[in-house]
């Protein structure tokens, strides 16, 4: 096993450093597709040993591949408002494909249609609870299935259907991880509430526009991104050339017996690198030298730490659990060198949440998704470097937190002399703030923090080790921070009731 451990962190390592390279290479620059190269090659390199299956690392490398050329066949940049969206194209295709190639996954996905249509009072609930704001900040397009996450609402539609479980399973993972389409519950009703709609009218409109992304994905991911404005390329080309190219690595996961839920699943999740976290929205927010700084230290603790740890392992989860763990904690550090804590945090953008809502009530669903993901990652690090101080107590050597068993290595921190000095990015006496004002700019972008690049690459693996088992969404629960904190909502999450 110590082989797999050892290829698995190379690989994930490989992913971020490519993302932070180019990054670092081109911040302040204009963005060209061509620029992240790197990422391709890195996700091309990726390869099966032992027991993991030729065809999941196929549908991950292939779809990178495709993405890329494709892209580079429609457009030389993407604006920074497309971006978001690039990583929302994949699952439509791959949808369409599985639901041609067989009948039977068809017929329960028109079903599902059917039953989204009698659940009404679902919907409609549901729906209000995302416009007033009920369920506080929350992650409408969550892999797990908090309150107020797509996920969660289909799930529980899902429980009422009378269709076979690995239906099921696929439907939920389409959209979680397999980001199908960007649309996320509630913002139909929203606008169409605010433009003079009755809550039923509004309701109905939902319900259409749900049923659309599971009946039409392609088409209605297209009539999204009309809606959207999305101007930077066809993005309706882009999904036909992707449905064409990855129709035999789709059969050929289907014939090796890939459950379906991973089929819509590993292909989206690892493209978003070209053109969205390597994307101009990337370069202008990292032309500052103390982001740039946050973004390099946390890869740097997460590398060490791993790297660090290679004897240790036991299970391929757990350098999933250590990678985002490390990086929880070293976010979570850097905060507490300003004086400030997770706790401290996630109060402030509960708080900001409820008034923002107020002052945006057509909000987009999405909004404030990464805010949410910000405040669990840095609470989950907040819980461990609190566990740390207090084993050391009045010892004032460097902290030493542990993610189950785990050390984590946050000396790549206080070697970064950017981050130690930032003194010299504000008025020198008073630069007490510096780091805080930079997380909180990232606490809108955490993609590199987190790290996707390194959950992806690290969940294809996993998955290619599991292929017959739906591996997403996440079931179990995620310890969301404003409901830890703040907010009385745990009663609302699925993740107990997940199919």
């Amino acid at each position: 096993m110590n082989e797999l451990f050892e290829k698995m962190v190379n690989e994930a390592i490989s992913a971020q450093r490519a993302d932070v390279g180019v990054i670092k290479e081109k911040r302040g620059t204009k963005f060209k597709i061509s620029d992240a190269k790197p990422y391709l090659d890195a996700a091309y390199n990726m390869e099966p040993i032992d027991n993991q299956a030729q065809s999941v690392f196929d549908l991950h490398r292939n779809s990178v591949k495709t993405h890329y050329d494709t892209l580079l066949g429609l457009t030389d940049t993407v604006r920074p408002e497309d971006d978001p969206m690039v990583e929302h194209y994949q699952t439509p295709p791959v949808l369409e494909i599985l639901k041609e190639e067989d009948s039977g996954f068809n017929e329960s996905v028109e079903k599902f249609a059917q039953a989204i249509g009698d659940s009404e009072a679902l919907i409609s609930r549901e729906s209000i609870r995302h416009y007033g704001g009920f369920y506080g900040p929350t992650c409408v397009v969550d892999f797990a299935m908090i309150p107020g996450s797509t996920s969660n609402v289909v799930n529980q539609i899902l429980l009422k259907t009378d269709i076979p479980l690995e239906h099921k399973e696929t439907i939920l993972s389409s959209k979680s991880w397999g980001m199908n389409t960007s649309y996320g519950v509630g913002d139909a009703f929203s606008q169409a509430l605010e433009k003079g709609a009755s809550a039923a009218e509004a309701t109905e409109i939902e319900i259409k526009q749900l049923q659309d992304i599971y009946l039409n994905p392609i088409e209605a991911q297209g009539k999204l991104m009309d809606d959207a404005g999305e101007s930077s390329f066809d993005c309706r080309k882009y999904m036909e050339n992707y449905k064409k190219q990855m129709t035999p690595y789709v059969k050929a996961a289907m014939d090796d017996g890939v459950h379906y839920g991973n089929i819509v699943t590993v292909p989206a999740y690892c493209v978003g690198d070209i053109a969205h976290h390597i994307s101009q929205s990337t370069y202008n927010m990292c032309k500052d030298d103390v982001i740039m700084a946050v973004i390099e230290a946390t890869t740097d603790v997460i590398e060490s730490t791993l790297k660090s740890n290679l004897e240790k392992f036991k299970s391929p989860f757990d350098i999933l659990s250590l990678t985002t763990g490390a990086s929880a904690c070293a976010t979570e550090y850097m905060l507490e060198l300003d004086g400030f804590n997770a706790v401290m945090v996630v109060d402030l953008l509960t708080k900001r949440f409820h008034n923002f809502i107020q002052l945006n009530p057509t909000r987009g669903a999405a909004t404030e998704l990464h805010n949410s993901d910000f405040m669990d990652m840095v609470y989950r690090g907040y819980t461990y470097l609190d566990k740390a101080r207090k084993a050391k107590c009045s010892d004032p050597g460097v902290l030493v937190p542990m993610v189950n068993s785990y050390p984590v290595d946050l000396k790549p921190i206080l070697d970064n002399e950017v981050i130690m000095n930032p003194q010299r990015y504000t008025y020198p006496s008073c630069g007490i703030t510096v780091r805080f004002s930079s997380l909180m700019r990232l606490a809108d972008y955490p993609c590199l923090l987190t790290s996707e690049p390194m959950t992806a690459t690290l969940m294809t693996n996993v998955i290619a080790l599991n292929k017959d088992k739906a591996n997403s969404p996440v079931k179990a629960c995620k310890n969301c921070a404003s409901a830890s904190l703040i907010d009385f909502r745990h009663q609302y999450c699925q993740w107990k009731n997940a199919i």
